[in-house]
């Protein structure tokens, strides 16, 4: 049995646990490409994450809007080396703690604390309606534990209610050391040679868009994003900026890497073209064609002609149609007929494939 995504390239822009996610896509079939666009830079010596601390402990905290898991923890571990932990969890724990998802309720929870109140989408903004909503913010002091990068829209509305707010900045997102396999993801989806692009932080969507504009090729890979390749979030704040750009996601219903990995298995086999043809099921896939269940590895040239037969299955395409479609070729007869020889040795039944003398190919009913 052909395993889902056999056949199918995916683009992993993730940082943080991106072997953990390109290996459950790899254990599906795909072939992975690795491009992280953001990389986590830990703020356990930052001067501004003790000045934040320090305010915290200054007087008593009203609430405390803990965002991420990985955040809230190298909070504490952050305060234990200074050792300021046990006076923080104190504090922390007098407070109104509204944890924003279930990684950092467990986080809060390993902490030996526990939260009022969690959303179910996951959404800042959700956090922020609550607190509008649900408390009398004049004179409160809230501690707001950022997740990469700060929330001014969240903080000013804060400040505009009467709360006095404490930005509390545990780490932030930069851009990687290395931006070449950043680049080569982002061209590769231009060129269309990926069929999938995932997202599992807004951060990372936000710098895998600016790489594109840096590149010139902005256009080319929204306009890719928007059709052949497909773009999968993790949730609906990763999807933000991509759904800003004019880019529509698949996001599935957890916002979860396992679920993420499953809308992927869903999504790839449903948007690939499939017909029968001279007694024969095909299913085009990436690189590669599903053949009556058997998986067939195709390199571009006879992978690019198989897609314009099978567009206009039974339409005659001349030579000088093909010829066009080779990349680096001249579009000459020759290379042509070398690419079709190709293609019907890998397909092993040249009835397939017709030739129309002195008109060029088709593809049999």
């Amino acid at each position: 049995m052909t395993a889902p995504l056999a056949g199918f390239t995916v683009g992993v822009t993730a940082a943080r646990r991106r072997e953990e996610l390109g290996a459950a896509l790899e254990r599906r079939g795909a072939r992975v490409m690795y491009g992280p666009a953001i990389r986590i830079v830990p703020l356990a010596d930052d001067t501004q994450l003790l000045e934040a601390t320090k305010r915290c402990l200054a007087a008593p905290l009203d609430v405390l809007v803990a965002t991420t898991g990985i955040g809230f923890r190298g909070w504490l571990d952050a305060a234990e080396t200074w050792g300021l932990a046990e006076a923080l969890v104190a504090a922390l724990g007098e407070a109104q703690i509204l944890a924003r998802g279930p990684k950092v309720r467990g986080a809060v929870r390993a902490g030996g604390l526990r939260e009022a109140w969690s959303p179910e989408s996951e959404s800042s903004h959700e956090v922020l309606e609550h607190l509008l909503a649900n408390y009398e913010l004049d004179g409160r002091r809230l501690a707001v534990q950022l997740h990469g990068e700060p929330l001014p829209d969240i903080a000013d509305v804060l400040r505009a209610a009467g709360a006095d707010v404490i930005e509390v900045p545990v780490y932030r997102w930069v851009p990687p050391e290395d931006e070449q396999p950043l680049r080569r993801l982002i061209e590769g989806t231009a060129a269309g040679t990926l069929d999938c692009v995932t997202f599992t932080s807004a951060p990372a969507a936000v710098n895998f868009l600016r790489t594109a504009d840096e590149l010139g090729c902005s256009a080319e890979v929204r306009a890719a994003l928007s059709g052949p390749v497909l773009c999968a979030a993790v949730g609906s704040v990763t999807a933000a900026p991509l759904e800003r750009a004019g880019i529509p996601t698949v996001q599935p219903e957890r916002f979860r890497l396992g679920a993420l990995v499953r809308a992927v298995v869903e999504q790839l086999p449903a948007r690939a073209p499939s017909l029968d043809s001279a007694g024969h099921h095909l299913e085009l896939r990436g690189h590669a064609v599903v053949l009556d269940a058997t998986l067939v590895a195709l390199s571009g040239a006879p992978m690019a002609l198989l897609r314009a037969l099978a567009a206009r299955q039974g339409e005659v395409l001349s030579r000088d149609e093909l010829g066009r479609l080779l990349p680096g070729e001249s579009g000459e007869g020759h290379a042509v007929e070398v690419a079709i020889a190709r293609l019907r040795a890998a397909l092993g039944d040249p009835a397939i494939v017709q030739t129309v003398v002195k008109r060029g190919y088709r593809l049999a009913g």
